[in-house]
């Protein structure tokens, strides 16, 4: 990796509606360095990226490139400077081919202005080949694994000249081998120089591809450092601002185990992932639910709330036969889920805090025909305080927030219509590690009110450091299950997961 500062952002300052956001952040990127920028719920790593790209402009500061000062007033200004962003949410058109995507809108013409496909295709295999990637360009995109469709991304902005790559999450949708293949086309673009600024809430790959870690908390600057001297508990500590132990260790919780179930499942069917599923849920019980991919955990969690159909089984909540349907049954019963996938099936988007928050409760705050809004923006103001959701106001569009923010209105939207069980599928998943504390304090907090939990999660450390008990899904039935104080260590738990 060479030393030489090719990107360097210098007292970068940002306020929206009066409220400071950045403030004096400073941030470098050297040529062919793979580079983290990290930070928690808020800490400014979205708009720091976003002035970068030419979303936003900077109340202040200053840009260099290979030394020299340059304006980015807007997106075209930051392509045209070889900036280019790699969302979450891919841009792709599936039925187009890997090259008609790559040159989309660019497409090379012929002297009669008509679309050169034959010319498409050679450049997209001059450019695959050279970063050794084996793609067919003629290859439809909706035929190619997710990882391919990350590696067309990249490809398509390095056909547009980009030196400099932002990947925001670029793992969230792939499979362990599929981020293999991606490391590996990492790897390759800095072999060619090409500098990666990487932001993921996934220590171990941060460690595993990145070179240096940035890392920004409430807007400011706090840390850049090799990852030669920096450990994962330094960098937990930098971004919660405090130790990291706290918040991750579990401590004996007390709640009446002997009383009727809150909930009681029995011989749970549903389709083809969820075969005979049984297991109670008390009062003031964490429950945690471990399992490998496809062994029915977030089925089961479906069939509950009546999203998928129950084919056999009996559900029983405070004693009583349950019938669950649809979701409306598994509401009136007291349950809500808070889903895998926020932003499909969690949130709706383009809609602001206020409207997802209230969706459950439109009926109960109506006046005559229409929502009282007084009311309900009462309702709001005190759960974006209690659950500390970072936002100017709460008529914000939800897709401008965070992840950490979004996952807090997603239970908030639930908290307000006081259910006594919540069903949570993987409720910190592409949340920051600030949030993801805070987070869990709200599930502890639940709990402690003498409500029920049950909680999917594929992260060890999470589950245990929340859970009462652990029950292991293994083809689609329960396997195994733990008292937490009888799990020794993370390597217990895994053990068992793997059957």
């Amino acid at each position: 990796m060479d030393t030489q500062v090719h990107l360097k952002m210098s007292n970068i300052c940002k306020a929206f509606n009066g409220i400071p956001v950045l403030k004096e952040v400073g941030f470098e990127l050297r040529k062919g360095e793979v580079h983290a920028l990290m930070g928690g719920n808020g800490a400014g790593k979205s708009t720091l990226m976003k002035i970068l790209t030419g979303v936003y402009r900077a109340d202040e500061g200053a840009v260099l490139l290979d030394g020299q000062s340059i304006e980015i007033q807007n997106t075209e200004d930051a392509e045209a400077h070889g900036i280019a962003m790699i969302f979450q949410e891919f841009s792709l058109v599936p039925s187009l081919t890997v090259a008609q995507n790559i040159f989309l809108n660019l497409e090379p013409r012929t002297a009669m202005g008509l679309i050169d496909d034959r010319a498409c295709v050679r450049k997209t295999r001059e450019l695959l080949q050279e970063l050794n990637v084996d793609i067919d360009p003629n290859t439809p995109v909706e035929q190619l694994g997710v990882g391919y469709w990350q590696m067309t991304e990249i490809t398509k902005a390095l056909s547009k000249n980009a030196k400099i790559l932002i990947m925001d999450e670029p793992t969230s949708s792939l499979t362990e081998n599929e981020t293999e293949v991606l490391f590996r086309f990492i790897k390759k673009l800095k072999e060619k120089e090409i500098s990666v600024i990487y932001i993921s809430h996934r220590m171990d790959e941060i460690f595993e591809i990145c070179d240096r870690t940035t890392i920004l908390r409430d807007g400011k600057w706090v840390l850049t450092e090799s990852h030669d001297s920096l450990t994962i508990e330094r960098m937990i500590e930098h971004i919660i601002g405090g130790n990291m132990e706290q918040a991750f260790v579990w401590s004996e919780r007390q709640y009446d185990r002997t009383g009727e179930p809150l909930l009681r499942v029995s011989d749970l069917h549903s389709g083809s992932r969820v075969r005979g599923v049984s297991f109670d849920l008390h009062r003031g019980e964490i429950l945690g639910i471990a399992g490998l991919m496809g062994s029915g955990r977030s089925e089961t969690m479906r069939a509950l709330f009546g999203i998928d159909p129950i084919d056999r089984g009996e559900v029983f909540i405070n004693g009583s036969k349950t019938a669950i349907r649809r979701p409306d049954d598994a509401i009136a019963a007291g349950l809500a889920l808070v889903p895998e996938d926020r932003r499909v099936q969690g949130l709706v988007l383009d809609q602001d805090v206020k409207s997802n928050m209230l969706l459950p409760i439109l009926n109960r705050i109506k006046k005559g025909l229409f929502v009282d809004d007084p009311a309900g923006e009462v309702i709001v103001q005190d759960y974006v305080r209690r659950l500390n959701i970072k936002t100017d106001n709460i008529f914000k569009a939800a897709n401008l927030l965070s992840g950490g923010n979004q996952q807090k209105i997603v239970l908030a939207k639930w908290l307000v219509n006081a259910p006594d069980i919540l069903l949570l599928d993987e409720p910190t998943i592409g949340v920051d590690i600030g949030a993801k504390t805070e987070i869990m304090e709200i599930i502890r907090q639940f709990a402690d009110a003498g409500k029920a939990v049950l909680v999917v999660s594929s992260e060890l450390t999470e589950l245990l450091a929340l859970a009462d008990r652990v029950i292991v899904f293994h083809q689609g039935s329960v396997a195994q299950q733990f008292d937490r104080k009888n799990i020794a260590s993370e390597e217990v738990l895994q053990h068992a997961i793997q059957g």
